[in-house]
């Protein structure tokens, strides 16, 4: 009898704190310790672009505090206590609690009540300790460049590699945690940390994933919206046909091209990273034209003269097209380039192969892409 009657009483002390819960808003409870000066704590909530305060109250004597708000759907908000951000993620019915010591220089913080809140602060660990071998590498490098008080490209080849790592290190954790977390938000923000240039054959694949989930947030429905716009533009897929008006005004359609080899090359005149890569982009041309490489250089000038003195600048010998009308031209939005320099490799059955490749990384492809594709040819 007195162990049922144990039971009974946990029981109902365990449904009254539940029913305490209101399920029509959501609590975040707190305590600053050591706060010193601070007054004054603030809420901000996340939307898909902006980050704006909402809310905020006065700490109690000993450093306690309480939001009580209202959430349209599952959202991110932010505690920003003095000048430290805290992520979290909250709803209606959730009753959050949260503390910090303003005396703790690694910003470290306890949250409960909330599972989201703990996968977000698990990205934010990861997010945090790359984000530190990168300021780490920086200011190396500036120190070692200030001591010998210029730039140094022996120093950049020494630096730019361990940058470059940090960062596909940094990548391939988020993508490990994103695909372990695909039913929470904290995977939906930890995916679209990642740069959409490199990973977003990924991106799309999560986008496909999580599209029945989190169908009230808009931030999320944007992002999938956005992916299944991408998608048909994206590695594996057969390339639109377009048609774009050429240096001369003759018309020039990417089906011209068909059974070859075409690199689509969206730049501009006024793009100052399209013109730095403009002499990789020459010498691969020179290296694999006659190997069966084919470049169509997009223009997003308006003004065609400025376009024309480009050209002949940065010695573009190969074929060039634009609608002048800027990220708005008929072709530009067809391919979704939201960013220059941007390019788009196709295939001889005009499927794309490549997209958004620079540098050392279009060297690369292309030197792999037509050896395979020599290779193929003696053997036949």
């Amino acid at each position: 009898m007195k162990k049922h009657l144990i039971l009974s009483i946990v029981t109902i002390l365990s449904l009254a704190v539940y029913s305490c819960k209101d399920k029509d808003a959501f609590t975040i409870s707190g305590v600053i310790n050591n706060p010193g000066s601070l007054k004054t704590i603030y809420l901000m909530e996340a939307d898909s672009s902006t980050v704006a305060v909402i809310d905020s109250v006065n700490l109690s004597e000993n450093g306690k505090f309480q939001f009580k708000h209202k959430a349209p759907y599952a959202n991110l908000y932010k505690l920003r206590v003095g000048g430290s951000i805290f992520d979290m993620i909250a709803k209606n019915g959730d009753a959050i609690d949260f503390s910090t010591s303003l005396n703790d220089n690694t910003h470290a913080y306890e949250v409960s009540g909330s599972d989201e809140s703990g996968k977000i602060k698990e990205f934010n660990k990861i997010s945090n300790f790359y984000g530190e071998k990168n300021a780490k590498i920086t200011q190396e490098y500036q120190d070692k460049a200030q001591a010998i008080g210029k730039e140094s490209d022996s120093l950049i080849k020494i630096y730019l590699p361990m940058f470059q790592k940090n960062s596909v290190d940094y990548s391939n954790e988020i993508l490990k945690f994103v695909n372990a977390n695909k039913t929470s938000l904290a995977g939906f923000y930890a995916a679209t940390s990642l740069d959409p240039s490199k990973y977003e054959a990924q991106m799309i694949t999560y986008a496909d994933d999580i599209k029945d989930n989190f169908k009230d947030n808009p931030g999320v429905q944007k992002f999938i919206k956005m992916m299944v716009n991408l998608k048909p533009v994206s590695v594996g897929h057969k390339a639109p046909d377009f048609t774009v008006a050429g240096i001369d005004g003759k018309p020039i359609k990417l089906s011209d091209y068909k059974g070859k080899y075409v690199m689509l090359d969206f730049w501009a005149s006024w793009c100052a990273p399209c013109r730095a890569e403009n002499p990789n982009v020459v010498k691969q041309y020179a290296i694999y034209k006659p190997l069966g490489l084919n470049i169509l250089g997009i223009s997003l000038d308006q003004d065609k003269a400025k376009w024309e003195q480009a050209i002949a600048a940065d010695k573009l010998t190969w074929s060039h097209g634009s609608d002048l009308k800027n990220f708005e031209g008929p072709t530009e939005r067809l391919f979704h380039v939201e960013a220059i320099p941007s390019n788009f490799i196709i295939d001889p059955q005009g499927i794309i192969v490549a997209k958004n490749i620079t540098g050392a990384d279009l060297e690369e492809f292309l030197n792999k892409t037509f050896t395979k594709s020599q290779q193929i040819v003696k053997i036949k």
